[in-house]
């Protein structure tokens, strides 16, 4: 039997890591095939006590973008009006990202609702990566009072 020298497991470690690369590289992710942003979650959210509906969902940054970069979202007014656009620019403080809508009303149960969601360069003069999606309410707005049913932080019942 013949001694295994210095020289050959250098040689077959050499081989196997370059069998590991080769597997790796060709089983990776192509990070530029990634959108720029994942939708973690969104919906309607009904707050009964401050009498206010909106809409709206949270946003992770998979791919890097640079600082001052601009996520907008573009909402249907389920009032029937212009759409409602909100926008937030990225920073190096957070991934995530939650864009809403202001108080809305005339939200009808089981209707989808459309939002554009577009992320732009930092002067917004161009368009990196767009989606679109609806988000559709199990109930509808008329469940939320007039007026908000408390006041200030202490939730004080309103005088009203």
């Amino acid at each position: 039997m013949k001694s295994i020298s210095l020289r050959s497991i250098i040689i077959a470690a050499l081989a196997l890591c370059a069998v590991l690369f080769a597997i790796g590289w060709f089983t990776r992710n192509d990070p530029s095939q990634e959108p720029y942003v994942k939708i973690l979650g969104g919906g309607f959210m009904f707050n009964y006590r401050e009498a206010e509906v909106f809409y709206g969902f949270t946003a992770q940054v998979v791919r890097p973008l640079a600082s001052g970069s601009i996520i907008e979202a573009t909402f249907d007014d389920p009032a029937g009006g212009a759409p409602l656009v909100v926008s937030e620019r990225v920073s190096t403080m957070t991934d995530r990202y939650a864009l809403r809508t202001p108080p809305v009303r005339g939200v009808e149960a089981r209707k989808p609702y459309h939002v554009s969601i577009r992320v732009y360069d930092r002067q917004k003069t161009s368009l990196l990566w767009q989606t679109e999606m609806d988000f559709t309410s199990q109930i509808s707005d008329r469940v939320v009072p007039d007026k908000p049913l408390t006041i200030g932080p202490g939730y004080h019942l309103n005088p009203d």
